[in-house]
């Protein structure tokens, strides 16, 4: 919502810009009570904008926003839009008192192009991704890929086997399948078995990924490729993104598996299969990452919250087994990545 600015916002606007506060537009952005987090578009007396950045969680630091910062100008060196992120007058990253809060605070530059998400309903563009917006999105991170970022320190928030930050006890990938165990170990009798055949099959196949994983290629991304983040132009054509705040050093694999997901399997396959193949265009996938695809797949897909939710929405006894039939068929089908690589 819209507000004036007031004396405490004002100070901290004055760190980064010596125009003249003139209205605000708060965002929360927050993720539970450890992640407090907000997004202030402010507009000046002159006319001009500016975003300011707030953020109390233990991931955002003077170190990871220069990383965030380096990121999204190695976009737009590449020719997409990213906005410009800024540290104060004094060239820190510094801590602010806000709202009770020791935060850490950054600017970034108002984008001129707004997200697919706003564009919903609209003649030019809907939350629906075309083919041809999603051909441009894997074209551009492919591109990324290919250059090999080595600038960053930290993980994106996509990845495995390491913690994107010191709360985190594992990472999302495992803590999502623990949460799929926990609720299938709830299931009937009838169904405890080929649970725990399900949880031996991801458990092995993970103990395999891990080694393989460490030893593939890596960039620094975005790691954000949701509606409200993917900006397009008044003709509804993609141009860039913006959010760059778990952006980080990722396994490009990883990266496009996780971008990739669909409750129904084979939907998820598919969009997988175009993913790589827009991919492949413009970045050479190795013998590693083909002998790594199908555990990936693996370790991500079946126990994915997505695929829990399908599993607590079974009506019945029949459709349980029918889902833990998929599941199982996901942790041990080969569904050929490597001829779309």
């Amino acid at each position: 919502m819209k507000n004036t600015p007031d004396n405490e916002f004002i100070k901290i606007f004055a760190l980064f810009s010596n125009a003249a506060p003139e209205s605000c537009d708060v965002i929360n952005t927050a993720r539970g009570e450890q992640d407090f987090r907000e997004t202030v578009i402010v507009k000046t007396a002159d006319g001009g904008r500016l975003v300011i950045k707030l953020a109390d969680n233990d991931f955002t630091d003077p170190e990871r926003i220069s990383e965030w910062q380096r990121c999204a100008a190695e976009y737009r060196a590449l020719g997409y839009y990213a906005p410009e992120i800024f540290a104060a007058l004094d060239g820190s990253f510094p801590r602010v008192s806000y709202k009770g809060r020791s935060c850490a605070a950054y600017a970034e530059g108002f984008s001129p192009y707004r997200p697919l998400e706003d564009r919903a309903g609209e003649n030019a563009g809907s939350t629906v991704l075309s083919e041809s917006i999603i051909k441009d999105i894997w074209t551009m991170t492919a591109r990324v890929a290919a250059k090999r970022f080595d600038f960053a320190k930290h993980p994106s928030g996509y990845c495995l086997f390491e913690t994107f930050c010191p709360s985190d006890r594992t990472d999302e990938v495992t803590e999502n399948a623990l949460e799929w165990f926990s609720y299938a170990e709830s299931l009937s009798d009838g169904h405890r078995e080929q649970v725990r055949r399900i949880r031996r099959l991801w458990e092995e196949n993970r103990a395999v990924l891990e080694p393989l994983y460490k030893k593939l290629p890596t960039s620094v991304f975005q790691a954000d490729l949701n509606t409200t983040n993917l900006l397009l132009d008044e003709q509804g054509r993609f141009v860039g993104v913006y959010d760059f705040n778990i952006s980080g050093r990722e396994v490009f694999l990883n990266y496009l598996f996780r971008e990739n997901f669909d409750s129904d399997f084979e939907r998820e396959r598919e969009k997988i299969y175009s993913a790589l193949c827009f991919s492949r265009e413009h970045y050479i996938f190795g013998e590693d990452e083909k002998r790594a695809a199908p555990l990936l797949y693996r370790c991500l897909k079946p126990l994915w919250f997505n695929k829990l939710e399908a599993l607590k929405s079974c009506a019945d006894d029949a459709a349980v087994s029918k889902r833990l039939d998929l599941t199982e068929q996901a942790l041990t089908a080969d569904f050929g990545f490597e001829k779309y690589m």
